[in-house]
């Protein structure tokens, strides 16, 4: 009997989706993505993350700290290419600065920006969200709860390595990647 390969799908998943690493998924080399856990060529996963823009009802794109912040001098050019995307797909932005997963509640009272992202995908109603400006270790326990909880189409933009939590993530992605896949969407439009 051969074992059937792991794909990560939309979910809900369940309360605890197992983590995709645990369940065969592997990292891509430079020049390669992630697409449901397959290894993909980066070119076709920036058409994807152009079509699934382009096509969804009610897409998000969820700028993290690394790109809210204006840390270095490479983060102005690279957030104006992210507005520019957003801009051609017609997405919402939503900023999440904090992702942190805040269980069992959220004390608005104590919390100075109490966004969790399964609550804000559910509240929005949406069902494409691209993540850029995420740090690793977080983004994915944000995007495992994602898929455990929402059937949201998860997308992440990674500045090293692709997160194996989203169903399409792109890894070293940079200010001409980005305006490649705003490129693209304009195509679709």
């Amino acid at each position: 009997m051969t074992e059937q390969k792991y794909k990560l799908t939309i979910g809900p998943e369940g309360y605890l989706a197992p983590a995709a690493a645990l369940m065969g998924v592997e990292s891509p080399d430079a020049g390669y993505a992630l697409s449901g856990g397959d290894i993909i060529p980066e070119n076709e996963a920036l058409s994807l993350v152009a079509e699934k823009l382009s096509t969804a009802k009610t897409p998000a794109i969820c700028p993290g700290p690394l790109l809210l912040w204006n840390w270095s001098n490479a983060v102005p050019p690279k957030a104006a290419a992210v507005r520019a995307m957003a801009e051609a797909c017609g997405a919402k932005l939503l900023p999440m600065p904090d992702y942190r997963a805040k269980s069992p509640r959220i004390n608005p009272e104590i919390e100075i920006n109490p966004n969790h992202p399964s609550l804000t995908i559910l509240h929005h109603n949406i069902d494409v969200c691209l993540f850029v400006g995420m740090h690793l270790h977080f983004a994915n326990m944000a995007l495992r709860l994602i898929r455990g909880a929402t059937n949201c189409y998860t997308i992440s933009l990674s500045d090293t390595a692709a997160i194996d939590e989203a169903i399409l993530s792109v890894r070293d992605v940079d200010v001409g990647k980005i305006e490649t896949i705003t490129k693209k969407i304009r195509n679709y439009c």
